[in-house]
């Protein structure tokens, strides 16, 4: 049976740990808990210990659990793979969307916003490690993408997402994150608002931290193994 107060409680520390290690101030990375295949009272559960940021990858799923728990004031992120015809539920109904890899995409989001609600906080998903089997748009796309998505009325272009090739070996996976960071930085200059990097799960987050990410996405370690669908 998973603690999941405890398991939240154990990362906080690790994420301090590594914000101390690489010198940066005490909450700067922001924890996401990724809930995707979590049951609602899990969720509540996790609301109840003190988080709340939570990712999900599947839409139908999401807008279930969105409606179970609208009485929680939780901040819902989009980080799955986003189709153009599911993009109106997500622009109505979550404050962050990780999965942006085209500008149809971020358009379709800009016009169907509510006009209602803040601007929706968008990242675009690069393709670090260049891997076949992965979503994201080449790390060559990026720039020209930056400048025809921060215009948009109605969403808010915040930085940059990855999930590089899972190596186990520290120093490699740091490879991958520090060149998304480095990404990032040379947008700065023109585009200073951009200031997000969601990059690092359970098995990398450290290695993460250590090169500038500014959220962790984590769902092993808080809620266990992921049940099946």
């Amino acid at each position: 049976m998973q603690n999941i107060a405890d398991n939240l409680a154990t990362i906080q520390r690790q994420i301090h740990a590594a914000e101390a290690a690489a010198n940066r101030p005490e909450g700067t990375v922001c924890l996401l808990a990724v809930s995707k295949t979590q049951p609602a009272e899990t969720i509540r559960e996790a609301f109840a210990a003190g988080q709340r940021q939570f990712g999900e990858n599947y839409l139908q799923e999401a807008l279930d659990k969105i409606q179970q728990l609208s009485d929680l004031e939780i901040l819902w992120h989009f980080i799955g793979p986003l189709q153009s015809n599911k993009t109106r539920k997500v622009a109505e109904n979550f404050s962050w969307v990780h999965s942006i890899d085209r500008l149809k995409l971020a358009q379709r989001l800009s016009e169907q916003r509510p006009a209602h609600l803040p601007p929706l906080q968008l990242c675009l998903q690069v393709n670090i490690s260049q891997e076949a089997s992965k979503a994201g748009c080449s790390p060559e796309e990026v720039p020209e993408l930056v400048r025809a998505i921060h215009p948009l009325p109605q969403i808010k272009l915040r930085g940059l997402m990855a999930i590089p090739q899972a190596v186990a070996d520290p120093d490699q996976q740091r490879q991958a994150f520090q060149a998304l960071r480095e990404l990032l930085q040379s947008l700065q200059h023109e585009y200073p608002d951009m200031d997000t990097l969601s990059m690092g799960m359970s098995s990398d987050m450290t290695a993460a931290i250590t090169e500038g990410a500014t959220i962790v996405r984590i769902g092993t370690a808080i809620f266990g193994a992921r049940q099946a669908r």
